[in-house]
């Protein structure tokens, strides 16, 4: 393997494709391109000239920070390439974060995913999470 990793250059395209190796159907281009731009810090890593794994920081750079979207295509994992993408979004909020401070960081993991992430010192607590998908049906007038 010839891995490059790459920050803040996740493309709506490629993430769309990533999205689609392991999620299925992914959101739509409008959307995934206001999500990139609106990202913290997005990580991803190349074979070569393709694209194999991203992950995403969403936070507030203080107190709150979230890992989103952290994908390796299927026929790349259980090469280390999930903990080069912990590992680069970990150094970022070491980086980023107040000196001499602690800072919440929280995912969301599947279930059969838990025992990768707890490797990583991620524990679950009592909270439960909570979603809904709202559908947007604004009405812009000229």
């Amino acid at each position: 393997m010839n891995l490059t990793v790459k920050h803040n250059e996740l493309s709506a395209e490629e993430f769309i494709f990533l999205w689609e190796t392991v999620w299925g159907d992914g959101p739509s281009l409008e959307q995934t391109r206001l999500a990139m731009d609106n990202t913290m810090f997005r990580v991803s890593i190349f074979d070569g000239d393709k694209i194999v794994a991203m992950a995403r920081m969403i936070g507030d750079k203080g107190l709150n920070y979230y890992i989103k979207d952290v994908v390796v295509r299927p026929e790349y994992q259980g090469r280390g390439i999930g903990r080069m993408l912990i590992d680069e979004l970990m150094k970022y909020i070491n980086d980023n974060g107040v000196n001499g401070t602690e800072i919440f960081v929280e995912l969301c993991a599947m279930p059969d995913k838990i025992p990768f992430y707890e490797k990583f010192g991620f524990s679950a607590n009592e909270a439960q999470r909570l979603k809904i998908m709202y559908r947007v049906e604004n009405v812009k007038e000229n």
